[in-house]
């Protein structure tokens, strides 16, 4: 056996022009269809004589026969005019299932019924009565084979171009022999994208078993299997499967060029039937080392069910996923504050068809508003008008460069408007109101994390002296922090993902920038759990897990698609990752919390709480009151020299931070 390549798994595409018996099946799919039918018919026609002859010649152990050509051939049209009548010839072989040979035993039941007819009425001459049962049962047989050979074979041929181009299909091994792996199996039985050629099983009684003709192998030969078998895609058919296990068979794939793809929880998939399009990429965050729980139902709930909540900057990725698990917690009525019309009309939309499909939402009113989160009077009133009891304000400028080139728009948007909306809350008693802060804004080096740190300190500062807003104020203001989300309009995961479906370079800032990293879902589970948490006046900061090198995440997801990093070790790969060079304002890496001693455990695992400086409120109103006048002045040293003043740990323009 020619031992291969770790780096050479995925199926290489084979010239197959050429070649006689492909040239034949080449002409003979180009044939009219019923040219095809009467193929098929005629060469059933001749195996049935062939059958009778064989069954014959068993019954009497011996060649000389009394029956002429012609009565064989009599009694072998018979099943073929039968199967023309049941419309055996009118299927597609390409599409042959198993099942279609059930109507033919049931036909095949009635001709032996018939043949005794014809045998014990003397209508033809006579042959022996067992030989009607050994005849069809051999039909049967080439019936069967000739029909799953013809559809493997157009299988590999059907939809390849001949002469002198590719084949295109790639050879995939399942993971998982159970019930999901057997539907799965025929779910791509008909597909010219995929070759099923083994399954894999923990469970050893199920090794060296066949499923449909296919070999079960044990996981602990995974990596012998992909090269042996030329395996080009892994897919995992174990919906029940854990994430720590998902991971390890990921691990154990990390270092050759291979897809895998798996299909959704027992949870998602339900009553259905398992498919072929149930198929989906890993998820990323299964190859990051994260820790995850289940949510408090309790937490979840507290500030949502049976309340009026509103999600400024709604179309975003952080708000509209707020708004999707808002919507699942039952509230009165689900206020969508934002300025842009496309991204308000999108998840509008979305919430509405989600509300028309389940009885649960009907209840619910969603309401859309467009406006600005630096207009306080238009807050005010849209609070009061609908009763708005908890406010989640993800309303925000988050590009790093684009901020750094327009710094008075991005602190205006992001400090001052979290102040007006923070005002706007307390004077109109809302409950509760969540700032979503970032991991930018601890010792930022550009203007996005600086807006941001003012803005949690403007929050920091209306908790506590909310009193000279509206004495008997009860608004509860909190702030969660976190890192970078999988997926977001600003994360790195959608624009890899691009380079990589279009062949393009892969490019990274810098080989050992590092950066933390959660799924949108999650990141916002956490956020309404750690808003239900507070008391007044926290910076709470999810726990991130370990942070992760963009360029190890690059490489991850250049295999998990299939395809081999470019790189000095192998100059012949698929993608290359380019390295840029820090933008402007971007740091090596990220951090969490200010200080190392500054922050506690709360009762959640992955939500801590900071206990960081602030500054008083009269102070930060200062300097949000010169911000227009500044702004039409474009005085970016006074912008700067304020975030030196206010924002602990601010370095202009400082490109690595150690």
């Amino acid at each position: 056996m020619v031992e291969k390549s770790l780096y050479s798994v995925k199926r290489k595409p084979k010239l197959i022009g050429g070649n006689v018996l492909q040239s034949i099946a080449q002409y003979l799919l180009s044939l009219p269809r019923y040219v095809k039918r009467l193929i098929l018919i005629s060469a059933d026609f001749i195996m049935a004589i062939a059958c009778l002859f064989l069954s014959l010649l068993l019954r009497y152990g011996y060649i000389e026969l009394h029956i002429s050509l012609w009565t064989l051939s009599l009694y072998a049209l018979i099943p073929v005019i039968g199967l023309y009548l049941v419309g055996f010839y009118h299927g597609v072989s390409r599409g042959f299932l198993d099942t279609v040979m059930s109507g033919v035993l049931q036909l095949f039941f009635v001709l032996i019924v018939f043949y005794e007819l014809i045998i014990y009425f003397d209508v033809l001459p006579q042959i022996p009565r067992s030989t009607p049962i050994l005849f069809l049962f051999l039909l049967y047989i080439w019936l069967w084979n000739s029909r799953l050979t013809i559809k493997e074979l157009l299988k590999r041929w059907q939809g390849k171009r001949f002469e002198g181009e590719l084949i295109d299909y790639d050879n995939i091994l399942i993971y998982g022999a159970g019930e999901a792996g057997q539907e799965l199996m025929k779910g791509l039985s008909n597909s010219h994208k995929y070759s099923v050629v083994a399954f894999v099983d923990d469970d050893r009684q199920l090794t060296g078993a066949h499923i449909m003709g296919k070999k079960i192998y044990h996981t602990d030969n995974l990596l012998d299997i992909v090269n042996t078998l030329d395996i080009a895609q892994v897919f995992l058919a174990v919906p029940s499967i854990s994430r720590a296990r998902k991971r390890k068979i990921i691990e154990k794939l990390s270092h050759i060029s291979i897809k895998i793809k798996e299909l959704p929880s027992l949870k998602e998939l339900a009553d259905e039937k398992v498919t072929v399009s149930h198929m989906r990429k890993i998820d990323i965050l299964d190859v990051l080392d994260r820790q995850t729980v289940e949510p408090d139902e309790e937490l979840l709930k507290k500030n949502i069910a049976h309340k009026s909540v509103l999600v400024t900057g709604a179309g975003g990725s952080i708000g509209s996923e707020l708004c999707r698990q808002i919507i699942k917690n039952e509230p009165t009525c689900l206020v969508l504050y934002e300025l842009s019309e496309f991204a308000l009309y999108s998840i509008h939309q979305e919430l509405l068809a989600k509300q028309a499909s389940s009885n649960e939402y009907q209840d619910i009113q969603i309401v859309s508003i467009i406006g600005n989160v630096t207009d306080e009077h238009n807050l005010m009133r849209i609070f009061q008008t609908y009763h708005v009891q908890t406010v989640y304000h993800a309303a925000a400028y988050k590009h790093v460069p684009m901020v750094e080139h327009n710094p008075f728009q991005g602190v205006i948007n992001n400090s001052r408007g979290t102040y007006h909306c923070a005002r706007a809350a307390i004077q109109t008693d809302v409950e509760t109101f969540v700032l979503i802060s970032t991991d930018k804004a601890v010792r930022p080096t550009n203007v996005m994390g600086a807006s941001k740190r003012l803005a949690e300190l403007v929050c920091q500062a209306l908790s506590h002296e909310a009193a000279s807003i509206k004495p008997d104020s009860k608004t509860c203001i909190s702030m969660v922090r976190f890192g970078n989300v999988l997926g977001s309009s600003g994360s790195v995961v959608p624009v890899f993902t691009k380079q990589i479906e279009k062949g393009l370079p892969i490019t990274v800032t810098h080989p050992d920038v590092t950066r933390y990293f959660m799924t949108i879902p999650e990141a916002a589970n956490l956020v309404i759990q750690a808003g239900a948490m507070a008391q007044g006046g926290e910076v709470f900061v999810l726990n991130m897990g370990e942070p992760v090198k963009i360029v190890d995440l690059a490489q991850r997801m250049i295999h998990l698609s299939g395809h081999e990093v470019k790189d000095d070790k192998h100059p012949n790969g698929d993608i290359e990752i380019v390295f840029t060079g820090l933008r402007p304002g971007e740091k090596l890496y990220e951090e969490l919390i200010i200080g190392d001693d500054n922050v506690e455990e709360t009762a959640h695992p992955l939500i801590m709480q900071a206990m960081e400086h602030r500054f008083s409120l009269t102070d930060l109103e200062r300097v949000l009151e010169k911000l227009p006048e500044k702004s039409q002045l474009y005085d970016v040293v006074w912008l700067k020299l304020q975030f030196k003043h206010f924002v602990d740990g601010y370095k202009e323009d400082t490109t690595v931070h150690s």
